[in-house]
């Protein structure tokens, strides 16, 4: 949907950037002073504090030699800040960076070489109306000092504002030390005093060094590039190319790929539904993701005119989604799927064999995510959670066999008891058996309980086994929580996704009407005390529900939904995803049957709503036409609008103020237990 953009103040122990002109283009200004206050505990707290707390780590890596990591982690409010740790000598976190501005966020940190950290930085501001993101990359020393932009700022002259600040595509140059190489998108440039013109425009990469910011041209500006992908030696060797009709994008790309020794660009012969996602210079190979039988593959293609395809990972069961790469040279070493839980296909047995020997030695055979790596691969970051457990960061060390433990990605939950997840399945009124999770409050006989239906985002998502905060909150308030992976969930194959949930949104919500069925048939919980509750999507198909089985669920809890169908397409137009959208959502009778907003006087159950004020996923308009909509046929609803805040409502007093609130409306309409 439409991108968004942010009035920012950004300190580098400290260091502030701003947007000027509303958003015109970014300025930098140095300003250094001392900051030194790391926060890695908390004191007690009540459900409520607890689980609408952020993260305690937001991203993690580690130095190439091993010896410090790179920590986001949350400062007061919403704001981020990035801390140094020196391993080695178990010294005091340095804070290095710090977002103080709610309407940015630091999304990712990363070491450039062992002194030198890259972070991204995103940001949204609203301008004439609509919400546009902006993004820019940043380095800064392990110390706080040097702090620089890597994004290039655009000339005074451009006819148009950069919102991309570019993505790194690879960390390691051959032959070029302290260099990376970066993408960089370029807008004309014109001036009637000068005549000077630029009429250079599109994405391009550029060499980087990241020590003295000095730049070369890799790839020069293409306004049909959509994507480079370079190889592990730091080569680019793939590029999408996009194409348009009447300045919108069509929705089809190709590929063109680059022989390993030559500069020529040459056709990539791949068929239509696959997708390059890496190169491996060793083999000479692309690892792109394409579909077989119904269900998302990865494959290996030849990059020497043969197109050469090898079929790498398959399931019958379950879309292969993810690509797991590890190392400076981001290394493949395997690729993973969810069953009733997420899954890996490795390629590197080391790796296998220590997954399932950690998956052993660690209590609740947790799932085993490996996260970043020292240059030689001989220390590995590694988190393992599970459903009753958000997750720890640990350190491996494979010359020593020393596994340390360093981070919890959530403070205070170490000693908090947890309801159990587990999988579960119902029939749809057709018949069909629909995959899901239930979590029980802990110690519960799972009998006559109050219950939510928790339908998940998306509608491209699912919902996968593991912990979840919302449910786990709610299932320590005493409440039953199913998660079910409806029709036109994502990770299931075609058929299961259908025509996405929207265009098939009468059996998405079908589903999940269902699901809330199922709980009372089987005497978990009390029809007189069932809920649902969701999010972004999930508050659509909550309000949905209400539409299509009125008074089946006793309260509606919805979270930035999307409310009318129609309004979601309208909303893109002047993007040039616009098409995309509008494709998307499709056309017909079911825009307007579909639309919750625009049903109102169908909705008999109690309404409560939140939405963030500068939400660029789902337009806050959706809630308040909804309030105006139930308000025009003699109804209410409980809104909440939170001022400043984006879709994801990622602020701990928010959260904390929502649950709250959530847990108020839901006694009220359901009763004590």
């Amino acid at each position: 949907m439409a991108f968004a953009t942010g009035l920012i103040s950004i300190c580098l122990a400290t260091i502030f950037w701003r947007l000027i002109k509303l958003l015109k283009y970014f300025s930098a200004i140095l300003m250094f002073t001392a900051w030194c206050t790391p926060a890695f505990s908390q004191e007690s707290m009540n459900d409520d504090e607890l689980f609408g707390a952020r993260l305690s780590v937001l991203d993690v890596s580690i130095s190439p030699d091993g010896s410090k990591l790179a920590i986001i982690a949350p400062g007061g409010k919403s704001e981020e800040i990035v801390y140094v740790i020196n391993i080695e000598t178990a010294g005091q976190p340095k804070a290095v960076l710090r977002n103080n501005d709610p309407l940015g966020e630091l999304i990712w940190c990363n070491w450039a070489t062992n002194d030198r950290v890259i972070c991204q930085l995103r940001t949204v501001e609203r301008d004439q109306g609509r919400l546009l993101s902006f993004s820019r990359l940043i380095v800064v020393d392990d110390d706080g000092a040097n702090a620089g932009m890597l994004t290039q700022p655009k000339g005074a002259n451009a006819l148009s504002i950069i919102q991309d600040g570019g993505s790194v595509i690879s960390w390691d140059v051959d032959g070029e030390d302290d260099t990376i190489l970066m993408t960089r998108e370029f807008v004309p440039e014109s001036s009637n005093g000068t005549q000077i013109y630029s009429n250079q425009e599109g994405l391009g990469v550029d060499a980087v060094n990241v020590k003295t910011l000095k730049r070369r041209r890799a790839e020069k500006p293409r306004n049909v590039a959509a994507r480079y992908i370079a190889d592990d030696s730091g080569r680019v060797r793939l590029m999408a190319v996009r194409t348009f009709k009447d300045g919108y994008l069509r929705g089809d790309t190709t590929y063109l790929y680059r022989d390993a020794g030559k500069d020529d660009w040459n056709p990539f012969e791949i068929a239509e539904d696959m997708v390059p996602v890496a190169v491996d210079s060793r083999t000479n190979r692309a690892f792109a993701f394409g579909t077989k039988d119904g269900f998302a593959s990865l494959y290996s293609i030849s990059l020497d005119g043969n197109e050469t395809i090898d079929l790498l990972v398959h399931r019958d069961n379950a879309d292969v989604d993810s690509l797991l790469r590890i190392g400076r040279k981001n290394r493949v070493v395997g690729a993973s799927y969810a069953t009733d839980r997420r899954q890996i296909a490795f390629f590197d047995e080391e790796l296998k064999g220590l997954a399932a020997s950690l998956q052993k030695a660690l209590p609740g055979n947790p799932l085993i995510e490996f996260v970043d790596s020292s240059e030689d691969e001989s220390k590995l970051l590694i988190i393992a959670s599970r459903d009753v457990d958000p997750g720890m960061v640990y350190l491996f060390d494979k010359n020593t066999k020393r596994l340390e433990e360093l981070l919890p990605l959530r403070n205070g939950m170490a000693d908090i008891e947890m309801g159990t997840m587990r999988t579960v399945s119902y029939p749809a009124a057709d018949g069909t058996e629909i995959p899901a999770y239930l979590t029980l409050p802990p110690r519960s006989d799972g009998r006559d309980l109050p219950a939510l239906v928790m339908p998940h985002g998306g509608p491209s998502a699912r919902d996968e086994w593991g912990f979840d905060w919302l449910a786990q909150y709610f299932a320590r308030q005493g409440y039953a929580v199913l998660q079910p992976n409806y029709r036109g969930s994502a990770g299931y194959g075609s058929d299961w996704y259908m025509r996405n949930g929207f265009q098939s949104w009468r059996i998405a919500v079908g589903d999940v009407a269902d699901a809330g069925r199922w709980l009372v048939n089987q005497n978990i919980a009390d029809a007189d005390k069932l809920a649902i509750v969701g999010w972004s999507y999930g508050g659509y198909a909550a309000l949905q529900s209400d539409v299509v089985a009125p008074g089946l669920f006793k309260a509606v809890v919805a979270i930035a939904p999307v409310t009318d169908l129609g309004m979601l397409k309208s909303e893109a137009e002047g993007f040039t995803n616009f098409r995309l959208v509008e494709k998307f959502v499709g056309s017909g009778p079911h825009v307007s049957a579909g639309s919750p907003a625009r049903n109102a006087d169908s909705i008999v159950s109690p309404v409560l709503l939140f939405h963030g004020e500068y939400d660029e996923n789902v337009s806050v308009n959706h809630s308040r036409l909804m309030v105006d909509a139930l308000k025009d046929v003699g109804k209410s609803a409980n809104y909440v609008e939170y001022k400043g805040l984006d879709h994801y409502l990622d602020d701990s007093e928010t959260r904390r103020s929502m649950l709250k609130t959530t847990t108020t409306f839901l006694t009220e309409h359901l009763g004590e237990d």
